[in-house]
């Protein structure tokens, strides 16, 4: 029994949903904290703060995140380490031209942003990027070196002192929303310093980087930066366009409330996607298709009937959810002709469409297609967009807006279907089959465990 719990333990997959569910746990209760101690226009601050941070951080990393994960898979250890000094430099240089266009930006557009929600984002961005420089990059190297158990360290440290600050100013300090951002600035630069400390973010291989590794990340990292981009815009396209709506900023603090839940159900795809990609990767590298496929299948129709599960339950206890997280003063919201429960119901069945979704994107990548798999995010992007208009602008109903999503979702998947049957044969019904025989073999698993322990 020992020796099973401890190599449950150190599998990828379990230390991967480890790291996910812990951040995903602290981020849950202190997004709760903010939204019942906050008033609403300083709620939907944090809110446009964090979104526009998350879209940023696309940016910064999105020239070398994949790309490096792609390609340290089964190179050689001088290898890893011209691509992981590529990957610092690339990140730096990134790093200093997005901060001086925020800058810049904030001087020309000067009156406008400082009586906007943006303005705090605006303000401070600029010394967060750099501040957590060190932090992102070495979630990115470990994650390509397939450490996670390092990443689940680095991942409790900056949260578990994040969300305990919080609950602290909850209850006894009840600071300002600059104060709580300066907090979670100064956070990132401790948990920024410990990955340099102990060498987790490969800041000191910048020398080892070389003119191939540099063209290898670029040239991949041209399209998956625009994917990693269009991926984020997906998620907060919606928050961003309600923001400069007539429905104003409470309601970019209601309708980021139904997406915070949905967040619950990306646990699992983050954390399994996570190791597919690696996986899938370097069968694509061994040229072992018929590896990649199955790979695609199996974790595709898993994560399916997982996420059915998830969504069922968020679907059933939509109205105790919001209540959970922020109380019942937004469940009033109705009377200004908004829903929130109807939202949190809608995008649970969203849910239901994520993980073939989200692997058709990896899939495209694992293979060597950043770009196809760009367009297929430029498609859904443009999809998205259009559909957030017609829901605000004709229809007037922010519900309208979360059934965008599930129109976009189900064109991502069709999409990403037909390119990829152009490299292996693919359908849903082997998607189900190979669901169906990884829970069939955990399960004949279980029951042979069960009858060994009988026996001693």
């Amino acid at each position: 029994m020992k020796k099973l719990l401890h190599k449950i333990i150190r599998e990828d997959n379990f230390l991967s949903l480890s790291g996910n569910l812990i951040i995903a746990f602290l981020g849950f209760c202190g997004f709760a904290l903010l939204a019942r101690s906050l008033e609403t226009e300083e709620f939907a601050q944090w809110v446009l703060f964090i979104s526009g941070g998350s879209l940023v951080e696309m940016l910064r990393y999105g020239i070398t995140n994949n790309g490096l994960v792609r390609f340290l898979s089964g190179a050689s250890a001088e290898r890893r380490d011209q691509f992981i000094g590529a990957n610092v430099i690339i990140s730096v240089l990134a790093t200093i031209v997005i901060a001086l266009i925020l800058i810049v930006f904030k001087q020309i557009f000067s009156n406008t942003i400082a009586n906007s929600s943006y303005a705090l984002f605006f303000n401070w961005y600029p010394i967060l990027a750099f501040v957590n420089l060190p932090f992102n990059n070495a979630l990115v190297v470990q994650q390509a070196k397939m450490k996670y158990d390092k990443i689940l360290i680095i991942k409790a440290i900056n949260s578990g002192l994040f969300f305990s600050f919080l609950v602290m100013n909850t209850f006894y300090l009840k600071r300002s929303i600059l104060d709580i951002i300066l907090v979670f600035i100064g956070i990132n630069a401790f948990t920024s310093l410990i990955c340099i400390l102990k060498s987790w973010d490969g800041i000191t291989l910048f020398r080892r980087a070389n003119k191939s590794t540099f063209k290898t990340l670029l040239n991949f990292g041209k399209y998956s930066t625009f994917t990693l981009i269009g991926t984020n815009l997906l998620r907060n396209a919606d928050i961003f366009i309600i923001s400069i709506s007539p429905f104003g900023d409470v309601a970019v603090a209601l309708f980021s409330i139904p997406l915070k839940l949905t967040e619950i159900q990306q646990i699992p795809l983050r954390s399994f996607t996570a190791t597919a990609f690696p996986k899938m990767s370097k069968a694509s590298l061994e040229m072992k298709t018929e590896k990649v496929k199955a790979l695609f299948e199996v974790y595709s129709g898993a994560l399916t009937y997982m996420f059915f599960a998830l969504s069922l339950i968020t679907f059933v206890f939509a109205k105790e959810f919001v209540i959970l997280i922020s109380g019942y003063q937004y469940l009033e919201s109705s009377v200004m002709g908004i829903d929130i429960v109807s939202i949190v119901r809608i995008l649970s069945v969203y849910g239901v469409l994520l993980p073939i979704d989200r692997m058709t994107g990896i899939g495209l990548d694992s293979i060597n297609k950043p770009q196809i798999n760009a367009l297929k995010v430029l498609i859904m992007l443009s999809a998205n967009i259009i559909g957030d208009f017609i829901a605000i602008y004709i229809f007037k109903s922010i519900e309208m807006v979360a059934v965008s999503t599930l129109v976009f979702t189900s064109l991502g998947i069709v999409v990403g279907f037909h390119f990829l049957n152009k490299n292996f044969s693919i359908s849903l019904l082997e998607i189900f089959k190979q669901g169906n025989s990884f829970y069939k073999s955990l399960w004949l698993q279980f029951k042979a465990f069960r009858s060994k322990q009988a026996t001693i």
